[in-house]
């Protein structure tokens, strides 16, 4: 990818290039917080007081007069020749906390920001737009980010300083060179903003690839050979802390392992997933995984937990289930969906953004425990929990013990002699105890606000489980999630809002909510036959055509062609914590090219890959969701259509099954899909085994059918 070198300032900023910006990636905001707040109870009321966001609404009462981002705090920069001082984190941020109680609440901190500055926050989960341009920025300055971001820019919004996390005597200096160097040489500052800018543009941007050479195995087979290098044998996941879950990564390498046996690919997911499952990233007894592990073992996570690495990780543990049917992973599906349902789920249907890692003022107060309190809660049952979580050095976190495990149930068995099934038992019982008990603890924050493009990770999160485990709950959950994207952020113009918030939807959507969506209505279809979930899939990807896609590079934008005000659109091409929106989409134009036969879709989809191609070897942990679609493209990948009155029972039958290589399209009524036309036998419900729209014999068990797949 392109890149541009800088000469820094360093004559201003002295040593600040050495301060360490700590990636936050902790969890704050309260369920309720300043809702229906007296305001003359503060000192300091700013104009996020108007906001919905929880993360702004956190700041609304610091002696900084913070801005969100709009034109009226863009107009005030120009009037009055301001810099810009664009402070952008999320309310799950634990840094983000740190840095607002030592700065952003001082009086003199902000005596300084708000005389030179026109001071803007942002949150980073409502305006990811804003976030990728800054964040580039800081990369390219610093070569490091996260969050808290903090960045200085020309009052026309062209960055030129920044860096994350800083300490209160840091940040002072920092306010303080800054804007002195923008009063003695505003040329200078001028100069370096479009040179960074310019940078900005170009970096992250890939050009259109003419080459139209056949895909082939190999790119990925030096991909994964490189990864491997990577992977921490003992304990999972990479070898470096810290450690993230990182669930597209492993979809693949399942994909992976499934096309080529590589017995040690399989080994290395079982490994992670086991290790997370046990681990204190997880929440033993109230489901759902934190951000990340702050270590190497996955015991002490930053407590908060998002909404996007669940749902993922639902859709992981489902398909990990679906090859290797270990309970541990039904186990995981069932008590995450658990806990997404009882603390993430609106009564409309909507999923929230995320849990806090801190409460009453501590991180992971809310989840971790004393011995004294697990001996005087669970009474006889304490030994066993004792055991089972490691309430002992293993489980030892400042003064507490997070609770986690090491052995399994049969070894659990074996030391108490007792069953397997009396195991399972008393541990629900233990978890039903503690659970009960924890409730009245003060909660973390909520984040209340809603995401399209999480929600529909979790849409899909719920599929998933759905089409392995049967459950007719996960599919109801999924359908009401669904029908609340349709009726509440889909507009008139067929375009997508991002946010929703008491009753608001607002914010033109990215291309994150378009292609995410997109892959859960399509998911949302092949689970139920429903034909009105691949309609609108279609609609919005031929939205997204027309407001995002850049003939140039066969790529789309992640804003919209109605974006304004920013100064630089970007492309969003690789995989991260979340696919790229890219990737995403293109997955989406393949199959939708199949149930169509829609060339156009298809092609795009090919050429975005073949633009990719050359990233996918160098780093495929970064290009996974690309590898799934290379995948895709060198393996045969399966047309399955269902006709007749038993499409559904041998849908269900074939969708339990791990076979990542297959679309599966069906009815029980004549359908106007090609691959369904015509397809109906003297009342019988027959199997179609398609590859590249030709069919083998129809069949009309699933048994047979899976004998024509490869």
């Amino acid at each position: 990818m392109k890149s541009i070198n800088f000469i820094f300032f360093t004559t201003i900023f002295l040593a600040i290039f050495s301060c360490s910006g700590k990636p936050s990636q902790g969890i704050d905001s309260t369920e309720n917080i300043l809702e229906e707040k007296d305001t003359t109870t503060y000192d300091h009321t700013n104009n996020l007081i108007n906001e919905t966001s929880p993360y702004l609404l956190q700041h609304a009462h610091n002696p900084v007069n913070w801005y969100a981002w709009g034109d009226e705090a863009l107009a005030k920069a120009k009037a009055e020749n301001k810099l810009l001082l664009i402070s952008v984190g999320y309310s799950a941020c634990h840094w983000c906390h740190v840095m607002e109680h030592e700065s952003f609440e001082n009086e003199e901190v902000a005596k300084i920001m708000n005389e030179n500055f026109i001071c803007i926050k942002v949150d980073r989960e409502e305006r990811p737009d804003i976030d990728q341009i800054y964040m580039n920025a800081v990369q390219l300055m610093t070569g490091r980010g996260g969050w808290p971001l903090n960045c200085f820019a020309l009052p026309t919004g062209e960055p030129f300083y920044g860096g994350t996390y800083f300490q209160k005597d840091q940040w002072l200096q920092i306010l303080n060179n800054v804007a002195n160097e923008y009063k003695v040489a505003p040329e200078k500052v001028n100069e370096y903003a479009q040179k960074l800018t310019e940078g900005i543009k170009t970096s992250e941007m890939l050009p259109m690839v003419k080459d139209q050479t056949p895909f082939n195995m190999d790119v990925l087979t030096e991909g994964v050979a490189k990864m491997k290098k990577q992977f921490d044998y003992i304990e999972g996941g990479g070898k470096s802390a810290p450690k993230f879950p990182m669930p597209n990564n492993y979809e693949f390498l399942l994909q992976y392992y499934y096309h080529t046996k590589d017995q040690e690919i399989l080994t290395i997911v079982e490994l992670t997933l086991d290790k997370m499952a046990y681990g204190g990233i997880y929440d033993q007894i109230g489901g759902g995984f934190a951000r990340y592990s702050t270590d190497k073992y996955w015991k002490a996570p930053h407590f908060e937990k998002m909404l996007y690495d669940n749902g993922q990780l639902v859709s992981l543990y489902s398909q990990a289930y679906q090859l290797t049917k270990k309970p541990l992973y039904k186990h995981i599906v069932y008590q995450t969906l658990e806990y997404t349902a009882r603390e993430m789920t609106a009564k409309n249907g909507a999923f929230y953004s995320s849990l806090d890692a801190d409460s009453e003022g501590e991180e992971g107060k809310f989840y971790v425990w004393s011995k004294e309190e697990l001996q005087t809660i669970l009474k006889e049952d304490f030994e066993l929990a004792k055991e089972y979580y490691n309430v002992n050095a293993t489980g030892k976190w400042e003064g507490h013990y997070i609770l986690l495990r090491k052995k399994d149930n049969v070894k659990i068995a074996k030391q108490f002699n007792i069953s397997e099934e009396k195991v399972v038992s008393k541990i629900e019982n233990i978890n039903t105890v503690l659970l009960k008990e924890r409730a009245k603890r003060v909660r973390p924050g909520l984040d209340d606000k809603t995401l399209t493009s999480w929600n529909a990770l979790m849409l899909k999160g719920y599929v998933d489980a759905y089409n392995t485990f049967g459950e007719e709950r996960f599919l109801k959950a999924a359908l009401k999630n669904a029908n609340f994207i349709l009726n509440n952020q889909v507009r008139k113009d067929g375009g997508l809002n991002h946010n929703y918030k008491n009753g608001v939807s607002n914010l033109d959507g990215y291309l994150e909510d378009y292609s995410f969506t997109t892959e859960a209505f399509i998911a949302l279809y092949q689970a139920t036959f429903d034909e009105k979930w691949l309609a609108e899939a279609k609609k919005l990807t031929d939205y997204s055509i027309e407001h995002f896609y850049d003939a140039n590079t066969g790529f789309f934008f992640f804003t919209s062609n109605n974006a304004k005000g920013l100064v630089a659109r970007k492309m969003e091409l690789s995989d991260n914590v979340i696919p790229a929106s890219n990737s995403s989409m293109a997955k989406s134009l393949l199959l939708l090219g199949e149930l169509y036969y829609e060339k156009d879709y298809t092609e795009k989809a090919k050429q975005m890959l073949k633009n990719i191609e050359t990233q996918v070897s160098k780093y495929i942990s970064g290009y996974s969701n690309w590898g799934i679609l290379m995948l895709n493209n060198v393996k045969p990948f399966y047309e399955i259509a269902i006709s007749g009155k038993k499409a559904h029972q041998k849908r269900k039958e074939l969708n339990s099954r791990y076979i990542p290589n297959k679309l599966v399209m069906g009815s029980i009524k004549p359908s106007n899909l090609p691959l369904l036309e015509l397809k109906e036998v003297n009342g019988k419900t027959m199997i179609y085994v398609c590859y590249n729209n030709v069919c083998q014999s129809p069949v009309e068990n699933v048994s047979e059918a899976l004998l024509q797949i490869k």
